[in-house]
């Protein structure tokens, strides 16, 4: 049941275990706690960024873009169609009249059905090691603390300061009208993901950043690829930060003045500058816990932070920032958390999470995925590299497709075939990328990788197939 009891600290309610947040977080406690008096605490929705404001609405976004491009690209298949209208509306309604409700009947799950668990619904934070204010007027100490409370949108202060109406990813994805001229600020994988939503269904879309290219952090090759391609399509402003933003005279959008002198003139602004972990507003001093130079919660490999029985996942302490990666972190602390309990005064066989073969991808327009080293990586690291970039126009199915644009690139060890990472733009790209993953994280040469096995044909496959054939191993 929800809690607001108000008590002070000395007669504070004790819980064997406290999670802050309901996104990952909530996620391992299943029925191995179920003989443990729980506190589950939340500010916020349930279900947290990725449920709500991230990755699976985005990706019902994306995919309706994706459609309406298909349309339009149509002709070079000989199928004459196009995109009579786009009912954004309708849209708005088939994503959140999905995900509300998800996150709805989570919150209705804990408050009412689970009678180990009591929830807190405020601003959580440390005021002492393990002892919390809830937010609600109560103050509660537990054995075990979990941090997971995810990030937070990063606006510039030119933005910030200026008084000017903007939209992040938090919200961006609710206006059931879609802006005529929609500028983005940003170069990352949200800017690179919203421009292809909102050009998608109809939004001419400008993008604005201080990078130099889309996708920065990306294999050089592929960020350049991609921002090419970009360019096409988009109206790009790289190397030209905000100087200033301010309404336009008739009370909308915005109007931005860039650093190289470029005036742009908007009916919505989206800042997609990237996200900050929200670390800073847990009372991290006065539980103990250590922060990083860049504001995260620091933890070692068990996920354990600097105070004793205090836990950490997810986007609050983690650099990557990806969905996958919190939920392999909260199988790892739900796993330790009772190790820890089981062991007593014994040293606790824990289980170290496994960060060493990390994907990604963007979901824009082609998508791109990732995995291990880029080019330059692998050359500052190995001294014998060998590269093979493998064109979707060169295979079958590529022809069937008329892509001219994907392409895939493999990396090696040229002396003992070890795959160092992949990099593929283009067509289910996401898709793609998971033999490579596969590969790298069960120890599978590039040579036993392409000759071990079947490969469809004529698949979409092959590209990865015939890049690994192209290695020099």
């Amino acid at each position: 049941m929800t809690d607001s009891a108000h008590s002070d600290s000395a007669g504070a309610e004790h819980f064997d275990v406290a999670v802050i947040g309901t996104g990952s977080g909530n996620t391992f406690l299943d029925e191995r706690y179920a003989h443990l008096k729980v506190a589950l605490l939340e500010e916020g929705v349930f279900g947290g960024t990725c449920l709500n404001v991230g990755c699976i609405p985005t990706k019902m976004f994306v995919y309706a873009a994706d459609v309406a491009e298909s349309a339009r690209g149509a002709a070079r298949y000989g199928v004459d169609a196009h995109v009579n209208g786009v009912r954004r509306a309708d849209m708005v309604d088939r994503v959140f009249g999905r995900i509300d409700p998800i996150s709805a009947g989570g919150r209705t799950y804990r408050v009412e059905d689970c009678d180990n668990v009591t929830v807190f619904e405020g601003h959580a934070r440390f005021v002492a090691p393990r002892t919390l204010d809830t937010g609600t007027g109560a103050i509660i100490t537990a054995d075990q603390v979990v941090l997971a409370t995810g990030s937070r949108p990063v606006v510039p202060d030119a933005i910030a300061r200026s008084g000017v109406e903007y939209l992040t990813n938090e919200d961006a994805m609710r206006l059931e009208e879609a802006p005529e001229h929609l500028i983005i600020v940003g170069t990352g994988f949200i800017a690179a993901e919203f421009a292809h939503i909102f050009a998608g269904l109809g939004s001419r879309v400008s993008i604005v950043g201080r990078s130099g290219r889309m996708l920065r952090h990306l294999d050089d090759e592929i960020s350049a690829h991609f921002t090419g391609l970009a360019g096409g399509r988009w109206d790009l402003h790289l190397t030209a930060p905000v100087r200033s933003a301010r309404r336009r005279p008739d009370g909308t959008g915005a109007d931005l003045e860039l650093d190289d002198g470029t005036r742009l003139s908007g009916d919505a602004l989206l800042v997609a500058v990237g996200r900050a972990p929200n670390a800073d507003l847990v009372g991290a001093a006065a539980g103990g816990i250590d922060l990083t130079s860049d504001g995260r919660v620091r933890v070692d490999e068990y996920q354990r932070t600097s105070a004793a029985g205090v836990y950490a996942l997810g986007d609050v302490c983690s650099p990557y920032q990806l969905k996958h990666v919190a939920n392999h972190e909260a199988r790892v602390v739900g796993g330790n958390l009772l190790a820890e309990r089981a062991a007593g005064e014994r040293p606790a066989e824990l289980r170290a999470a496994d960060h060493r073969f990390v994907p990604s991808a963007v979901f824009t327009h082609p998508q791109i995925a990732t995995v291990g080293l880029t080019e330059a990586q692998a050359r500052a690291q190995h001294p014998n590299v060998t590269v093979k970039v493998q064109r979707y126009a060169d295979v079958a199915y590529g022809w069937a497709m008329e892509d001219d644009e994907g392409l895939c690139k493999v990396i090696a060890d040229r002396d003992t075939g070890a795959l160092l990472g992949g990099h593929i733009i283009g067509a289910q790209a996401s898709t793609l990328i998971q033999p490579l993953i596969q590969a790298m994280s069960f120890g599978l040469g590039a040579a036993e990788m392409a000759h071990g096995q079947y490969w469809i044909h004529p698949a979409l496959t092959e590209v990865v197939e015939n890049a690994l054939l192209g290695l020099d191993v």
